[in-house]
């Protein structure tokens, strides 16, 4: 049986990992990065990493579920960035 701290923790996860779907979308139909920072996707992977550990440690699903997907979108971004600049002539 679950706890209203997982229903928190599943609904949180939904939110924030829902965030980044239109990201990724506008960047994949656009093809353009211009405006995001490699930086900040760099330290945001290396964190979602740490937290997505953090719940596996724990058995935490609402944590691995949350982290495991935005990990994933955060480096098809970033990726993007880097190949769509690169394809452009474009650096970084």
């Amino acid at each position: 049986m679950h706890n209203i701290a997982d229903y928190l923790g599943f609904i949180a996860a939904i939110c924030t990992t829902s965030a980044f779907v239109p990201q990724a979308l506008k960047v994949w139909r656009q093809r353009t990065t211009a405006d995001i920072s490699s930086g900040m996707y760099v330290i945001l992977i290396i964190g979602l990493a740490f937290w997505l550990s953090y719940g596996i440690v724990l058995g935490d699903w609402p944590i691995i579920l949350a982290n495991g997907v935005t990990l994933v979108l955060a480096c098809s971004i970033l990726i993007m960035k880097w190949r769509f600049e690169q394809s452009s002539g474009t650096h970084f």
